[in-house]
């Protein structure tokens, strides 16, 4: 089994194969609560993971978007491609899946990014009262004043465009939440008694939903009521808290160095 060492500590990730699959580092950049389904996928696939910071992933991205990875002259970006880009080296979690179930999959994984994703956004950048309070110094912390207060306006418009142009810009927040409580009852329904949402073993549909699941669980916002959402179905919380102890906290008593809780 090639062995990959992974350094990912907060917003960049450096990951090395001492096989002879990569010559050259792999650099994975990414905020730490917007690659929390990478890190998961990282440690599915058995890939020990360390932590390094870099205050600027997001602008060094191509697509401007977090997480990536840069190996040798090759830059990848978002868990999608990044997913390809690890399975064409030798590690998936999906390869036991039939085609129907690999199709079942995708769907699941696009209901996530349409409607967690999306709301996670809407809560920090357009819900006035967590912009005030936590999005803008939270954002801004890296940078000096006055750039600071330039990024974080920056972010904030472009993430209302973004909405304005699938159709959340006239969303009131109680109409988000109904969206992520729907989305939450899909998810608890697919997922009913098993461990994972394919039976026995986590594929990257576990890995995504884990990630979004346990970022609106810890993320501090100006209410719980996000959280309260997730926290209506007791199968979705078990499910995050299995694979935090199996995927973080046993990882971390060896090679690995993060954690959690």
């Amino acid at each position: 089994k090639k062995a990959w060492e992974i350094k990912f500590l907060f917003q960049v990730a450096v990951c090395e194969d001492t096989g002879n699959n990569f010559k050259n580092y792999i650099t994975l950049h990414g905020l730490l609560n917007t690659s929390l389904d990478l890190q998961a996928f990282l440690q599915m696939c058995n890939l020990p993971i360390k932590v390094v910071c870099r205050a600027n992933a997001e602008y060094m991205s191509p697509s401007g978007k977090v997480p990536f990875i840069h190996v040798g002259n090759q830059v990848v970006s978002e868990l999608g491609p990044i997913v390809q880009f690890v399975k064409a080296k030798g590690h998936s979690l999906s390869d036991g899946l039939d085609e129907v179930q690999k199709a079942e999959m995708k769907a699941y994984m696009e209901l996530v990014n349409n409607m967690l994703l999306t709301a996670e956004l809407y809560l920090q950048w357009c819900d006035e009262a967590t912009v005030g309070e936590i999005t803008h110094a939270r954002y801004g912390s890296p940078y000096p004043w006055p750039l600071n207060h330039i990024l974080a306006y920056q972010k904030q418009w472009e993430v209302k465009r973004k909405m304005k142009a699938i159709g959340w810009g006239n969303k009131t927040l109680d109409q988000v939440l109904e969206d992520v409580d729907q989305c939450c009852q899909a998810l608890s329904q697919r997922l009913g008694t098993q461990p994972y949402f394919f039976n026995k073993q986590p594929t990257e549909l576990d890995a995504l939903v884990f990630g979004h699941l346990y970022t609106i669980l810890t993320t501090q916002l100006t209410n719980d009521e996000l959280s309260e959402k997730v926290k209506n179905y007791s199968n979705l919380l078990a499910f995050c808290r299995r694979i935090e102890q199996h995927y973080f906290e046993d990882h971390s008593k060896g090679s690995s160095s993060v954690r959690l809780s």
